[in-house]
């Protein structure tokens, strides 16, 4: 009929499900906006940082509202399934929040003691870590890019921030350059997998997958291929982790430490979501592709980092590691793989910002002490924080009754009920070798004398024990008794379960 309107219909959304984004986003700008509006005045250090905790703990208080709704009520989508909150989602929310809140007490410290602006660093951290935590709700591959560009250009700006040091502008530009080109590669992905399916959402790739034949499946598989080097250059996986070294050597200790967390929960969130749930159907296809990074990652994150003299870079090679743990469980391809996978994810947050937070103090102002040789002897002129390293560096390796040994030995058990035995001694295999290059660094602090001028004793402010306490305990305490966090994951990974 001529005349007749059609009506608009718009998608509903359940604020809830976006306010923690919307409270760390208008954390950001608060901060920009004190610091335009008081210019230079004494105050707007302090204020940037109050209102930077506000926005997290707010944040913060919204995730557990969601926790708390989807245990009860079940989880749900919103924004035509553009967003899911889920446990999973939550769960790594809280990840990523954990991580932003210790990696803001490191930089109190840094910030500080390099004189460098900080409104402009706490409100792209801020920012950055938004679009972490929507990328762990993200439902619809637009959304995962979305996201990855929100969390990715802050933390360009962010590795190169120190613009008085090479190695910071050096390393900043690395990232951007091969971030660019990972991103790009990406969004070819989903162009890819759009063309073959229809949809960009991941439950309708699922639902279509699961109703169709795909006649074209080349173009299909090239679009996952293409996802995971996308995503396999941001949880630092080789052989897409060429970034890694130069980046986290070369970024100012805490925003290190942040990528180091932060990034790689939101990293494995994006890729664990995307597999499990569009391309749950398609595991015998993919998971032959994880197997390979997940070797290629630990292999090369064990014997590379044997020959680093430099500590960041050390961790830097860790970290690598790490991130083939976290792929043996995605790759066991089981719910207690995934559970395993959020688990460690949990753990190594607070074990490498606690390695990162000795590290902060031992480089000192310009942080560039960094070297081995500047580890010597530091048992006695800082025993605190010796200990503290080594206990972190041993977690990493898995000693028994710390967290680290607690969330390998999941993942093991993950690949051996599945059946995946190779990869289980591969795994084991990387633990003894990177055992090494651990105790390398303890071998230092305990048994080697300082070469040269004595060193200044080194002073821990209160935010940075707050750090260090805070880690250990954790650390400890899920050694000790980690049945807690495992329901938590496990409760976390019920979409996952046939």
């Amino acid at each position: 009929m001529i005349g007749t309107v059609t009506p608009i219909v718009t998608p509903k959304i359940e604020w809830l499900a976006l306010a923690p984004e919307i409270a760390l986003g208008a954390a950001g700008v608060l901060i920009v906006l004190a610091k335009a509006l008081m210019r230079r005045r004494p105050g707007v250090f302090g204020l940037s940082i109050v209102i930077a905790f506000v926005g997290v703990m707010t944040s913060g208080a919204f995730i557990g509202k969601q926790w708390v709704d989807v245990r009860h009520g079940g989880p749900f989508t919103t924004i035509r399934g553009m967003v899911a909150l889920d446990g999973f989602g939550v769960f790594l929310g809280m990840v990523v929040l954990i991580a932003t809140v210790l990696a803001l007490l490191l930089s109190i410290r840094y910030l500080q003691r390099e004189g460098l602006d900080a409104p402009e660093y706490l409100a792209l951290m801020l920012l950055s870590a938004a679009g972490m935590l929507a990328m762990t709700t993200a439902g619809d591959l637009v959304v995962v890019f979305v996201a990855l560009e929100i969390l990715s250009i802050p933390l360009y700006v962010l590795a190169g921030f120190d613009r008085r040091r090479l190695t910071s502008q050096e390393a900043g530009m690395k990232y951007f350059v091969l971030g660019a080109f990972s991103s790009a590669v990406f969004l070819y992905g989903i162009a890819l997998v759009y063309g073959a399916t229809g949809t960009t959402s991941l439950t309708g790739i699922a639902r279509f997958l699961a109703g169709n034949t795909v006649v074209h499946e080349g173009v299909l598989y090239a679009g996952l291929a293409l996802l995971l080097v996308g995503l396999g250059f941001k949880v630092a996986a080789s052989p897409f982790h060429m970034w890694t070294p130069d980046v986290y050597q070369g970024a100012p200790t805490p925003v290190t430490a942040f990528m180091a967390s932060a990034t790689k929960a939101a990293g494995f969130a994006a890729l664990l979501r995307v597999l499990g749930t569009a391309f749950g159907l398609y595991k015998a296809d993919w998971h032959l592709a994880i197997f390979g990074l997940a070797t290629l990652s630990l292999v090369v994150g064990s014997v590379a980092g044997l020959v680093q003299r430099d500590v960041k870079r050390l961790l830097a090679y860790s970290s690598i590691a790490h991130a083939g743990y976290v792929l043996m469980g995605l790759e066991a391809a089981t719910a207690r793989g995934f559970a395993a996978a959020l688990l460690y994810l949990f753990v190594y947050a607070f074990m490498v910002i606690g390695a990162f937070a000795v590290v902060l103090l031992v480089g000192r102002r310009g942080d560039e002490s960094h070297d081995l040789d500047d580890y010597r002897g530091l048992a006695g002129r800082a025993p605190m924080l010796a200990g503290a390293l080594t206990f972190f560096l041993l977690a990493q390796a898995g000693m028994p009754f710390t967290g680290g040994f607690v969330v390998k030995l999941q993942v093991f058990a993950a690949t051996i009920q599945a059946g995946q035995y190779a990869m289980t001694i591969v795994g084991v295999l990387a633990s003894v070798v990177a055992a090494f290059y651990y105790l390398r660094v303890v071998v230092a602090m305990y048994m080697s004398e300082p070469d040269g001028a004595p060193t200044p004793v080194l002073r821990i402010d209160p935010a940075t024990a707050l750090v260090l306490v805070a880690a250990v305990a954790v650390t400890l305490f899920i050694g000790f008794l980690p049945g807690t966090f495992l329901h938590f994951a496990r409760d976390a990974t019920l979409i996952f379960r046939a």
